[in-house]
């Protein structure tokens, strides 16, 4: 059976949709993820996809592409040579799913599956709903085990990738945690003045600090590492991430990809967590954690992309100590 697995979002949503992945995967003959193009790193590091297609939908991200640019023509073609079987949709709890079905049904996908709110008319064949409060990942292996995709036997349902590189020649060799002070949305992120804070207050406590970032965050990262921390400010890629999280004692991370892909090597994480999204559907998965910021401030569940209260209190009110304390809760745990 050719099965295709829908998650059109960024980064770290891909992320989570990994463990349905392979749900789907224990079942079918060959795996196709459609994402988005912020989502393609992330897809080509889950175990069980077996192809990538990559575009650009008109109805996500931060600045998506017009309808005639996103060449939805084009895409429905793409997917109707492919002659698939099945498709599962995988969405957030605030999306909808039947634009894409929509499509789906276009390219003569004889079965599609989505969690969803709206009826959906003749556009699913299996529509499902989720339980309250269920975790982001949660809620896509119930909505894949409602098209029969069963997890395999002995998958513990966490998240995983493909193996990462050794990154001792970027890292240095020795114990280590992890500071990513960056984030796609300003609401999530902790300031940089809080972050550098913490940099200086984990070195103080005796912890070797390597603070990480994309390429647009080189500025960031050199003022948060100062003269104290290892700048990977603009150095890695996703893969190469994945290895310097991976031999991380722990990471401090806002609810970005990170924090996700610091939870699929298995490393514990602070998270610095702003309430615009619930943490019981968004905090790090499966791995220990701590959740820092105040989860009832007035933003909460606003979805809001810049913070909507003065002096972003949510995230402002934890302070460096409060790290160094979590970091230390998690890595006596670890022991």
């Amino acid at each position: 059976m050719r099965s295709l697995v829908v998650r059109l979002d960024s980064f770290g949503d891909v992320l989570l949709a990994g463990p349905a992945v392979r749900a789907v995967a224990a079942h079918s003959s060959r795996v196709t993820l459609l994402c988005g193009p912020l989502g393609e790193p992330a897809a080509r590091m889950l175990p069980g996809v077996d192809e990538v297609l990559v575009w650009a939908a008109p109805w996500e991200g931060f600045d998506p592409p017009s309808v005639p640019e996103a060449d939805v023509d084009g895409l429905v073609r793409r997917l109707r040579r492919a002659a698939f079987d099945t498709a599962l949709v995988l969405t957030s709890f605030h999306q909808s799913p039947l634009p894409t079905a929509l499509l789906l049904r276009l390219a003569g996908v004889p079965r599609i599956g989505a969690d969803s709110v709206d009826h959906p008319g003749r556009l699913l064949d299996v529509r499902h709903r989720r339980l309250p409060g269920r975790h982001e990942v949660e809620a896509a292996l119930d909505t894949a085990a409602a098209m029969g995709f069963l997890p395999p036997p002995g998958d513990d349902g966490r998240l995983r990738v493909v193996p990462s590189p050794d990154t001792a020649s970027l890292t240095g060799n020795g114990p280590y945690v992890v500071l990513h002070p960056g984030a796609s949305a300003p609401a999530r992120a902790w300031s940089p003045g809080r972050c550098a804070e913490a940099v200086a207050l984990l070195a103080d406590a005796g912890h070797r600090v390597v603070v990480t970032g994309g390429p647009g965050e080189t500025e960031l990262t050199r003022r948060v590492s100062g003269d104290t921390a290892v700048d990977l400010g603009g150095r890695t890629d996703p893969c190469t991430l994945a290895g310097v999280l991976r031999a991380a004692g722990v990471v401090v991370s806002g609810n970005t990809g990170p924090a996700h892909l610091a939870a699929a090597v298995g490393t514990p994480v602070v998270s610095l967590f702003a309430p615009v999204v619930p943490a019981e559907r968004w905090a790090p998965y499966g791995v220990p954690s701590v959740v820092l910021g105040d989860q009832h401030a007035p933003c909460a569940d606003s979805r809001a992309l810049r913070c909507p209260v003065p002096g972003h209190p949510c995230l402002e009110e934890v302070t460096g100590t409060d790290v160094v304390a979590a970091v230390q809760k998690l890595l006596k745990e670890s022991s």
